[in-house]
């Protein structure tokens, strides 16, 4: 250690220059202020994220994807009604009378034309519950999608963006019905003019069909 005045070299522990006489500061904190650290970048948040780009699916999309669902649909449909025709007995019933009609007198053929008709009446009623779980099961599944939308890369969420219960997809469904009592098939028309692409039965239910 040296002096600070005279420059003498002195032992570390001496607080008096025994040369000069000046008084040295051994032992005190040094007064001057911390070097400021290297200004770096500022810091960015790390859960911040791009706002995500929302791709609807517009109406003819969605025009596709309906009629390669009413074709799968339509398939086991046909073969059930052939079905019922055949083991009714009504094939034989209708070729045995040219107009199309049994006779009134037949009580045969009543029968059977009864049977065939309560047999329609018991398929319209599988047909509608059919569709309703076709439809209302795949677009709650882990699909989100019907066979007819998943093949186009569409997607049913609710208007958040998740996935869409079962009730929520029943409703969906039902609504549709609302759909098509508007003429001119408007309800779905809105599918391609409004802002998110929602047809009627999807406003009235809360849902979006989006695309992949």
């Amino acid at each position: 250690m040296y002096c600070s005045k005279c420059g003498s070299t002195i032992a570390e522990t001496v607080t008096v220059c025994p040369v000069c006489g000046q008084t040295q500061a051994v032992g005190l904190p040094s007064m001057a202020p911390p070097l400021a650290q290297p200004a770096g970048p500022p810091a960015v948040t790390p859960h911040w994220q791009p706002a995500p780009v929302v791709a609807y699916a517009g109406f003819w999309l969605r025009l596709v994807a309906h009629l390669l669902d009413g074709f799968i649909i339509s398939v086991p449909a046909i073969i059930l009604v052939v079905i019922i025709f055949l083991t009714t007995g009504a094939s034989a019933v209708f070729k045995n009378f040219p107009d199309g009609h049994p006779d009134p007198g037949d009580a045969a053929s009543e029968a059977i034309g009864i049977a065939f008709f309560s047999a329609i009446a018991v398929f319209a009623v599988l047909a509608v519950v059919g569709s309703w779980l076709y439809y209302a099961g795949f677009e709650s599944s882990s699909w989100q999608a019907t066979p007819g939308k998943k093949v186009l890369n569409l997607y049913v969420t609710d208007l958040t963006g998740a996935g869409v219960s079962f009730g929520r997809a029943t409703g969906r469904f039902f609504a549709k019905w609302v759909t098509q009592l508007i003429p001119l098939g408007i309800g779905y028309i809105l599918a391609g003019i409004t802002e998110r692409k929602q047809a009627l039965h999807d406003m009235i239910a809360s849902t979006l069909v989006l695309r992949r």
